[in-house]
């Protein structure tokens, strides 16, 4: 079983890489041959398995996409340009976000064999003028350019499932916190520095407001997600084949208030506010909290509290991370 993880280089990319190598099946199946494709070649802890094929190049090139996918089960479609990035940059955006996914999607029709693609979607999806909590069935009214390429895709999955070319789900995911890595140019990464840094020594500045909502999910449960999405079928995602995640809403100031609860006696970097505007307007025009139905009901898992998301970064990704800062 060949199984293809674009944007595997990448945070969930790799996260999702391990915990298939470590034992995960997928359909019942053993997969065979992993293969990681992003700009940059994967590499790291865990990856060094002779089932893993690392592959660079661009999401945006049809031949290189196709010759990718050839002969793979299962595709996960993770490559994206970030919120931020694709809002400054709307030609960027739109070439990896709608192209690179149409390629995918055009390649996996292309094999004739109806293989599975998991797209992953956003909250950004959502937009304007929005619930308290927006559910599986809240309209998608995008007002980011990034909210907008997550839509299409999303719309694209569903039109060639539709078709029978290809067995679809688009997961809409809230914020993975807590990432590791850097601070990125998603309008959200502050959510994860909030956490990451102080526990790491490193001072951080937050961008938003102490009272700005975020709904997060560990990346723990995120994977486990993917996996579970992968083995349901299709139809049980509803005739729109996409399913919403719970996670945890919380504010800027709970997250530095749950990072110092569980620091332990490190010593920690120091959280400073500096408002920008602009990363303000964009997470306000985001969803304020999730409730989905669907996702409870198919066994979908979120994590019980905000001290559990810090305990599981602590856990799973805080010595990698203190390497990581050091090399």
């Amino acid at each position: 079983m060949k199984v293809v993880i674009t944007g595997g280089a990448g945070f969930l990319g790799k996260k999702l890489a391990r915990k298939i190598l470590d034992g995960s099946t997928l359909g019942g199946e053993r997969v065979s041959e992993l293969l990681l494709f992003d700009v940059a070649k994967a590499s790291g802890p865990g990856l060094d398995d002779p089932r893993v094929v690392a592959m660079d190049g661009d999401i945006a090139n049809f031949a290189t996409v196709q010759s990718i996918v050839q002969g793979a089960s299962s595709v996960f479609h993770f490559a994206a340009v970030v919120s931020a990035g694709a809002e400054a940059d709307f030609d960027l955006g739109y070439r990896v976000n709608l192209d690179g996914a149409r390629n995918v999607l055009e390649a996996c029709r292309a094999l004739g064999t109806n293989p599975r693609v998991i797209f992953t979607s956003s909250l950004a999806a959502y937009g304007g003028d929005l619930p308290k909590a927006v559910t599986d069935d809240t309209p998608l009214t995008p007002q980011t350019s990034y909210g907008a390429q997550k839509a299409m895709g999303e719309f694209l999955v569903r039109d060639y499932t539709r078709k029978g070319f290809l067995r679809g789900t688009a997961i809409r995911l809230p914020t993975i916190c807590v990432r590791t890595g850097r601070p990125n140019k998603a309008a959200s990464t502050w959510a994860s520095s909030m956490v990451r840094e102080p526990l790491t020594g490193i001072d951080v500045v937050c961008p938003v407001t102490a009272d700005t909502p975020m709904v997060v999910l560990s990346p723990r449960r995120t994977v486990e997600a993917f996996l579970r999405a992968h083995d349901l079928d299709p139809d049980a995602f509803g005739p729109g084949r996409a399913l919403l995640l719970n996670g945890i809403r919380v504010t800027a100031a709970e997250l530095e208030a749950a990072m110092k609860r569980n620091a332990g006696n490190r010593k920690l970097g120091t959280v400073s506010w500096q408002h920008d505007p602009a990363i303000q307007k964009i997470v306000d025009g985001w969803p304020g909290d999730i409730d989905a139905a669907r996702a409870r009901r198919l066994g979908f898992e979120t994590d019980r509290d905000l001290d559990e998301v810090v305990r599981h970064f602590i856990a799973d990704d805080l010595d990698e991370q203190i390497r990581s800062m050091a090399a």
